[in-house]
């Protein structure tokens, strides 16, 4: 797992890198790599974020990312196998990479 942080719902993450940091793992004990705030949606959206979305929208048809926490399961091969909503927990996220496995 990887933690992308970004500011562009209603300005959840307004701190620094440290300090997103400290509180993703003081409050959600969070052990997984974090970097640096990014840009998922609009005209500065980083390429990571560009290619994750591309053809693969979100259960409404949306490709935009609607909120924080939505992720994305990638293979191997480095192709998106699927996209989660904001609420569907890492739990259910290992039910589904079993099934790719």
């Amino acid at each position: 797992m990887l933690g992308f942080p970004c500011n562009q719902f209603g300005a959840q993450e307004p701190g620094s890198d440290a300090e997103v940091l400290e509180f993703a793992t003081s409050k959600y004990g969070a052990s997984f790599p974090l970097y640096s705030k990014i840009e998922v949606n609009g005209p500065g959206a980083c390429e990571l974020y560009q290619w994750l979305k591309s053809g693969h929208p979100d259960d409404d048809g949306n490709e935009d990312i609607a909120w924080n926490f939505t992720k994305f399961l990638i293979g191997r091969d480095g192709e998106v196998l699927a996209r989660f909503a904001p609420q569907v927990t890492p739990e259910e996220i290992g039910k589904a990479l079993r099934e790719h496995l």
